[in-house]
C-alpha cells in the first residue's frame, strides 16, 4: 500500500470518528437538555411530552400536551415567544454546563414555532411582492435573530436582499431588489 493511499485511509478514518463524535455530541445535547425540560415541567407541574429529533446537525425539541388543556405550556411560549425564546437559552446554558459545549438546540412548544414559521414565510413573501410591485425597500417589524434568519433564507430564495438594522429589540430586516 503506497503512502498516499495510507493517509486517506487514515483522513477517512478520522472524518468517520469526528462526524460519529458530532452526532453522539448532538444527541447527548439532546439529552441533557430533555432532561432539563423535564425536571421544569415537573416544577411548574405542567403536563407535556418531549420529543427531540435531530436535523441537519442540529437538535430540535418540541414540547406537546399530552390532553386537550394546552393553558399551561401557553404559559410557557408567552406573549410574542418571549419566554419561549427565555426557556431556549435556558436548555443551552445546561447542556453548556453538562457537556462544555455550545448547543444550537432550537425548542418548540406546542407548535409555537412552526406556526410562527409559516407566518414568517407569509411576511417574507409579501415583502418580497411589495419590493417587486414599488421598486422601495421595505421595512418589517422587528423580531428575533431565529425569526430574522428564517425571514432571510425567504427572501433569499424569492431572489431578493435583505439586510439586518437596528439594535437590541428593535433590529428588525429590510427587504430590498439589491443592487
Amino acid at each position: 500500500m503506497s503512502t498516499d493511499n495510507m493517509q486517506d485511509e487514515t483522513v477517512d478514518s478520522a472524518n468517520e470518528e469526528a462526524e460519529e463524535s458530532s452526532a453522539q455530541s448532538v444527541e447527548d445535547e439532546g439529552d441533557v437538555a430533555a432532561d432539563y425540560l423535564e425536571e421544569l415541567l415537573d416544577i411548574a407541574d405542567i403536563d407535556g411530552d418531549i420529543d427531540i429529533e435531530v436535523r441537519n446537525g442540529r437538535t430540535y425539541i418540541s414540547i406537546v400536551s399530552e390532553g386537550s388543556d394546552t393553558r399551561g405550556l401557553q404559559s410557557l411560549v408567552g406573549r410574542d415567544g418571549e419566554v419561549l425564546e427565555a426557556l431556549q437559552e435556558l436548555a443551552r446554558l445546561s447542556v453548556l454546563t453538562s457537556t462544555d459545549n455550545r448547543s444550537r438546540l432550537v425548542l418548540d412548544v406546542d407548535g409555537f414555532r412552526e406556526t410562527r414559521n409559516k407566518e414568517l414565510h407569509e411576511i417574507a413573501e409579501r415583502a418580497v411582492r411589495k419590493v417587486k410591485e414599488s421598486g422601495d425597500d421595505v421595512a418589517l417589524e422587528p423580531m428575533s435573530a431565529y425569526e430574522r434568519k428564517i425571514v432571510h433564507d425567504v427572501v433569499a430564495d424569492l431572489g431578493m436582499v435583505s439586510e439586518s438594522e437596528g439594535e437590541g429589540s428593535g433590529r428588525h430586516i429590510v427587504v430590498s431588489a439589491g443592487s
